[in-house]
């Protein structure tokens, strides 16, 4: 059995005084500063958890305003196609215009050229057959 004397008493005294002052100076404040860092790491992982939202946000916002902007580029590119296009076919209408107002001032020289040289023709013809008669028949002077 177990006797209780004097010095046990003051063992279990100097236990309880001892674990009263080390909880005081050392437990207490060991405790704290684990809850202390356990909230400060809870406000941390919400902070990256928000974060990592926002950014997840962002990059879709990003990529949809990347997509918006290749639409509306597209959409520029084809008005300015269709543009170049009208542009193009004016030209090209105005160019052939003038190539046929060439062409018709062309053809009506060449009418009136050949006019001409046809009425100088028709006026020689009756020198020209008397020559080339008189060359068949031989009476050349």
């Amino acid at each position: 059995m177990v006797s209780v004397n004097g010095s046990l008493i003051i063992q279990i005294i100097n236990f309880l005084f001892l674990f009263f002052v080390l909880n005081l100076v050392l437990f207490k404040p060991v405790r704290k500063i684990i809850l202390e860092r356990k909230e400060k790491i809870s406000g941390l992982e919400g902070g990256i958890e928000k974060s990592s939202q926002e950014a997840l946000e962002k990059d879709k916002a990003y990529k949809e305003g990347l997509k918006m902007a290749r639409q509306k580029g597209l959409q520029q590119k084809e008005i300015f196609v269709e543009q170049a296009s009208k542009e193009e076919k004016e030209i090209i209408d105005k160019i052939n215009k003038k190539a046929q107002a060439n062409l018709a001032e062309i053809r009506g020289k060449v009418a009136k050229e050949s006019e001409n040289a046809r009425v100088a023709l028709e006026k020689e013809v009756d020198s020209f057959a008397g020559a080339i008669a008189e060359k068949i028949l031989g009476r050349a002077c």
